[in-house]
């Protein structure tokens, strides 16, 4: 704005000046013509003329002199606005000045000439530190000079200085260590400004943050390398060591402090393994360029281990070691290599032409008789394309079959192909394809069979079966003939088998009623035994003649013979009926068979048989009533069949998830015909047993039958003469902690039966008057009822008793459970309950077991009744 306002004050005065100068010439013609005009008055009419002029004149004074005096007013208002253009001018030059002095950068400017202009105090302390002092019209050049060679650092490194130009425009180093960012800007007329800010702040800020980085990297580094299976060392290019992790001292053999004073890595390490030289590696200070990988070495450890060494050169020197433990590798690769060659060996021995082709077409494995066919040997078919084994011409028969299985497929074909020696033989070629994860084919496996021999053979056969055709229809109309005969044999079976399967049906029928007999008659059998056995053990009770005691014992064999037998055709019938269910339960081995040994011990000992055992404690898993019966009859058989100072064993063996029971004699043996003979009903072999022995031939088919139950595999061992072991197979279980059983003995010296009260309830009279006498013998006060009333009616009357010995089944429909609780809510308090039945089945005893109370199944043996009653009453 100052610019223009001199400009215009500039044409102002100029236009002034002209204007004075022509006034003056006017002044001067005005006064030549009043001197003319005074000075000739001869002039006559002239005269006006003159004046006119002069008038003329005049006025044209007056124009130009109101002119030029407008022209001074202009001149005027022109300095009046050039003072105050000059006055905002130095009040914007003083603003400027303060805004260039209150910046906290330096500030020059420079003219077009690159002239020193204007500078702010900032910028001339900098130099005036360095005790150069500027002033208005140096040049540029000549400060950069001063500048280049006092005040720049010239240790900053290129790299550094470069790093800061990129983020922050040109930058600078001071000999004192400050960072100056210099920007330039040129202005439309050419003038330049330079702006010098301070960084070093900035660049310190970003050198700790760096620094920091660093060594973030350098512990994530450290930390990366911790978690590395691999061992790694960072060598100088000195040899001495600068970066390691712990996995190093496991693979290396070295410890911290060897690597803390280490000079030289290579001769510590060469030295802790033990070895001469640096094996096959190069030394770090080689001339091996950045980055690139030596060749690795294996390496075998005194401890047998096996590491994998590879060296990484540095570009800033040295180099980068790693430690691999490849001892799994080299070993699993080892039994590749011993399995490849397995795998050559048997594939070289087969017939058939065996190979593998990958993607490429080309041939990666193929065996000797595949070598042989093409001429060429192993090594000239690895790798080598199928387009230089085979000719254009083959090599367009397969293409077709090459396409497919490269699409997935398996192919199988026949074709003529020749072989090395140029004869042409059929093959039979199947190709099987490799399929990735993917999905993709990556080559296919090549089976090639010479099938000229069967071709031959084919058309020998082909010629051998017309002439088998014309002799088939020769004999076709014989045996048609003969067919008719074979179709009505056939029919005549078929009625044949038809009358077979009713009979069996009907067999089946007799079969399941002798069953359902059997089961319904057992009841009605046992009562009366029963009876006959209560008797009998009362009359045995008392003081009785030596021939009378020889009849009760003679009775009492009889009876025990007839509840074997009763028990032997229940126990068929139950299990040909099918309602015999196992219970299963954990338990020990042991306890059953130490039952059995003491039991069977004494048996022995009477007989003069020995009997040995070996058994262990085996926990199982089974029913121990059926298993314990199955071990008692062969056991009884053992005893039976062995002949005085003959030996009988019971031993045990395991035999995987099962226990072997084994049941050993030196009896007369089995010839191995009649082995399966002894497991049928009624069945018994011609042998020489003790002289009572009265068996029917059951106890081996119930056996049978119960181990069917119990799913248990029996067996029989058998030498004629020498003698038989019978066993059976049961499931193990684990060994846990089995809480032996406490078996319950009576003190019979103190007997707890003597003059206690015991109410009996059956509606048997028989049984009602047997149980009377064979308890009142042990001392009892006995009451007998023969239903629930005459029972109701005896404790109406006052007999309070210990003990209620109750029958199962009465009459009209009642049951012993029913009476029991009736009675039991007239006494107080309830007293036990004995409950006696031929039921066996499992529902009743569980139920009876449920409300607390004994049950004894019939016949009922005196001593296991006393010993229950005891047990009853002494509670």
């Amino acid at each position: 704005m100052a610019e223009q306002v001199a400009e215009q004050n500039r044409a102002l005065e100029q236009k002034l000046a002209e204007l004075q100068q022509e006034n003056q010439k006017l002044r001067k013609i005005n006064a030549a013509l009043i001197d003319r005009v005074e000075a000739a008055p001869e002039m006559g009419g002239r005269a006006y003329a003159a004046f006119e002029n002069s008038a003329l004149l005049a006025e044209q004074v007056r124009e130009r002199t109101a002119a030029l005096n407008q022209a001074l007013a202009e001149l005027r208002d022109s300095n009046q606005a050039l003072k105050r253009a000059h006055i905002e001018i130095e009040t914007l030059h003083h603003r400027l000045m303060d805004a260039i002095e209150g910046m906290n950068d330096a500030f020059v400017l420079f003219d077009s000439q690159r002239r020193l202009v204007l500078s702010n105090s900032r910028y001339r302390e900098i130099l005036e530190e360095y005790g150069y002092h500027i002033q208005p019209g140096m040049s540029q050049s000549a400060i950069n000079d001063f500048a280049r060679g006092s005040l720049l650092h010239n240790v900053a490194s290129e790299d550094e200085l470069a790093l800061y130009q990129q983020a922050y425009g040109q930058v600078i180093r001071l000999r004192d260590g400050r960072w100056i960012q210099v920007n330039q800007r040129e202005t439309d007329n050419g003038d330049l400004t330079v702006l010098y800010t301070d960084i070093t702040q900035l660049k310190a800020i970003e050198t700790a943050r760096r620094e920091e980085a660093l060594a973030e990297k350098s512990r994530i580094l450290q930390s990366t390398l911790e978690n590395l299976s691999q061992g790694v060392v960072l060598i100088s290019d000195c040899g001495t060591p600068e970066v390691w992790n712990s996995r190093l001292y496991q693979l290396a053999g070295l410890t911290e402090k060897d690597l803390a004073g280490c000079k030289d890595f290579i001769d510590l390490f060469c030295s802790s393994a033990g070895l001469p030289v640096w094996p096959g590696l190069e030394r770090c200070n080689s001339d091996k360029g950045a980055g690139e990988l030596m060749t690795p070495v294996e390496l075998l450890m005194p401890d047998q281990s096996i590491l994998e060494l590879r060296q990484v050169a540095r570009q800033e020197g040295g180099c980068v070691i790693t430690f691999t433990d490849v001892t799994e590798r080299s070993l699993y690769a080892r039994a590749l290599r011993e399995g490849e060659q397995k795998m050559r060996l048997i594939t070289d021995a087969l017939p058939a032409m065996i190979g593998y082709v990958n993607s490429e077409l080309a041939f990666e494995f193929t065996n000797r008789a595949y070598q042989e066919w093409v001429g060429m040997n192993k090594d000239e078919l690895q790798g080598c394309p199928i387009d230089q084994v085979y000719s254009k011409e083959q090599l367009a028969r397969l293409q077709t079959y090459i396409d497919q299985v490269l699409e997935g497929d398996t192919v199988s074909f026949e074709l003529e192909e020749a072989n090395n020696d140029g004869e042409a033989r059929f093959v039979h070629k199947s190709y099987v394809p490799q399929v990735d994860s993917d999905g993709q084919t990556t080559g296919f496996f090549v089976l090639t069979q010479d099938i000229t021999e069967r071709r031959l053979t084919a058309v020998a056969l082909k010629n051998a079966n017309i002439l088998l055709e014309q002799r088939v229809q020769e004999r076709t109309a014989a045996l048609t003939s003969l067919n008719e005969q074979l179709l009505q044999e056939i029919r005549e079976r078929k009625n044949t088998q038809q009358h077979l399967m009713e009979a069996k049906k009907q067999a089946e029928e007799a079969n399941l009623s002798k069953t359902k007999f059997l089961a319904a008659i057992s009841h009605d059998l046992l009562q009366p035994m029963n009876a006959a056995r209560l008797f009998n053990s009362a009359l045995s009770d008392m003081t009785l003649s030596a021939p009378a005691r020889q009849l009760v014992n003679s009775t009492e064999a009889s009876l025990n013979d007839v509840e074997a037998l009763l028990g032997a055709l229940v126990d068929i019938s139950k299990l040909d009926a099918g309602v015999v269910e196992p219970e299963l339960n954990i338990f020990s081995v042991g306890d059953l068979l130490n039952n059995l040994i003491n039991e069977y011990r004494e048996i022995c000992q009477s007989q003069n048989q020995a009997f040995r055992s070996r058994v262990h404690s085996q926990a199982i898993r089974t029913d121990s009533q059926l298993l314990g019966r199955i071990l008692r009859n062969f056991l009884s058989n053992a005893c039976r069949y062995t002949q005085q100072g003959g030996q009988i064993l019971l031993a045990t063996r395991r035999r995987g998830d099962v226990l072997r029971i084994e049941v050993w004699d030196t009896g007369e043996g089995i010839e191995a015909e009649k082995q399966s003979e002894i497991f049928r009903e009624f069945s018994r072999l011609k042998r020489s047993p003790a002289i009572d022995d009265r068996g029917l031939g059951l106890g081996l088919a119930i056996v049978d039958k119960m181990a069917r139950v119990l799913n248990h595999a029996i067996s029989v061992r058998s030498v004629p003469g020498k003698g038989s072991v019978f066993s059976v197979d049961v499931p193990v279980a684990d060994n846990v902690a089995l809480s032996s059983e406490i078996s319950v003995r009576n003190d019979l010296s103190s007997d707890p039966l003597t003059n206690r009260p015991v109410l009996v309830l059956d509606n048997d009279p028989a049984i009602c008057s047997g149980m009377e006498r064979l308890l009142d013998g042990w001392g009892m006060d006995v009451m007998t009822a023969m239903n629930g009333q005459e029972a109701l009616v005896l404790i109406e009357d006052g007999f309070r008793p210990d003990l209620l010995l109750v029958d199962y089944h009465l009459d009209n429909d009642e049951t012993g459970l029913d009476v029991a609780r009736v009675l039991n809510q007239q006494l107080s308090p309830p007293v036990p309950v004995l409950m006696i039945t031929a039921n066996y089945s499992r529902e009743l005893n569980a139920l009876i077991e449920s409300i607390q109370y004994k049950l004894i199944n019939k016949p009922v043996k005196p001593m296991k009744l006393r010993m229950v009653m005891s047990s009853l009453l002494d509670t």
